[in-house]
């Protein structure tokens, strides 16, 4: 059988091991350390803003300290984008908070402005105004980030993005993960780079970043002695793992680009398949990394041929494909909280299909990709 082509795995540059072995060299090989220092200010660099950034083990470590400081408590009421990853809308729980769940629209497929003020109004009148909003980046596409921003603005409400799948993407210029009260990015195993694991928080100010740490290294207090008087956590990345995120920074932009043309090359091929919709952005104040390339399928238009047969398809062809995430207001965990929308999010589950995007694929595996295609449409 031919090797299997991945949706999305790890690209190594080989510069990365040259800032492991410095770690071993020094013996920082924990929370603390050089490696650390430098990746947090490699990423404050690339952002081009005045934001701090704070290595963590993981985006949902992220998501959750970001809820923590928005001072998220028992009880309180989090909007969260039900059309995304459960790690968006777990940390809620974590806070022993509520979950209200806000359809997408239809063009970037990320939160409504108009279901998010529907949902905002009616849980005020209910009299539980949400402590914050958590809006994600949907696989590296901007959501409408000035609609967004002016009704959270209008209702004193802070923003979380949930930019994981974004690092790179960009509304205006201005980089994903910038324009919350706080931003979270992922380097899981198969996102644009990666650290083997891990995430980062991307905070306003020193104070925010300070804080952030303390409470990421078990809020010890400032006494000789193991002292604590905040619940903290253990969520700090380790210095092995910032010297892969050191080595992938390096090659940040060329995995960019070759994940757009992998997109290029999806365009080009389905713009002569009845029934199959490639996403696109929606104009040119939207930039995308590209870092899953995403389809829509309509059974009415090829012969009845559905998302789910192409996938089954692809799967005896040794090919890795996946449907869009399940909407969280359809999850059995979550089916009992607030949802407000109507049925794009269900819409585009039941239709969408992520295809193999990575930026290490060939192109032999371009050929084996084209050739199933043909042959299934």
């Amino acid at each position: 059988m031919n090797k299997k082509i991945w949706i999305s795995s790890p690209h190594l540059s080989g510069n990365e091991i040259k800032y492991i072995q410095d770690a071993f060299n020094e013996n920082w090989v924990t929370n603390i350390g050089e490696n650390i220092d430098c990746f947090e200010l490699d990423l404050k660099s690339y952002l081009g803003t005045a934001q701090e950034v704070v290595a963590l083990n993981s985006c949902t470590s992220a998501l959750h300290l970001a809820l923590v400081q928005c001072g998220v408590g028992y009880g309180d009421e989090v909007i969260c984008q039900s059309l995304t990853f459960s790690a968006s809308a777990n940390p809620i729980l974590y806070q022993g908070a509520i979950p209200v769940f806000v359809d997408s629209e239809v063009d970037t497929w990320n939160i409504c402005p108009k279901f998010l003020e529907e949902a905002i109004k009616d849980r005020i009148r209910n009299g539980k105004k949400p402590k914050a909003i958590i809006a994600v980046h949907l696989y590296g596409t901007p959501f409408k980030v000035d609609e967004v921003l002016e009704v959270a603005n209008r209702y004193g409400i802070p923003i979380i993005e949930d930019a994981a799948a974004a690092l790179g993407s960009s509304f205006k210029g201005q980089k994903c993960g910038t324009f919350g009260r706080f931003g979270t990015l992922s380097f899981n195993g198969n996102k644009i780079i990666t650290t083997s694991g891990g995430g980062a928080l991307i905070c306003r100010s020193e104070e925010d970043k300070k804080k952030a740490i303390f409470l990421a290294t078990q809020a010890r207090d400032d006494a000789p002695h193991y002292q604590h008087s905040e619940i903290g956590y253990n969520y700090k990345m380790s210095n092995i793992s910032a010297g892969i995120g050191r080595g992938q920074m390096e090659v940040l932009a060329k995995h960019i680009s070759l994940r757009k043309n992998m997109n290029a090359f999806y365009c080009d091929i389905f713009s002569k398949v009845d029934g199959v919709t490639v996403f696109k952005i929606l104009d040119e104040n939207y930039y995308s990394n590209s870092w899953l390339s995403t389809i829509l399928i309509d059974p009415s238009r090829n012969k009845g041929k559905t998302r789910e047969d192409f996938r089954l398809f692809l799967v005896a062809q040794n090919i890795e494909s996946r449907p869009l995430f399940k909407p969280m207001h359809l999850q059995p965990i979550f089916e009992r909280y607030p949802y407000y929308g109507g049925d794009v999010a269900a819409t585009l589950f039941e239709k969408g299909l992520c295809l193999p995007s990575g930026s290490n694929l060939t192109d032999e595996d371009r050929d084996r990709l084209k050739s199933a295609i043909h042959k299934f449409f």
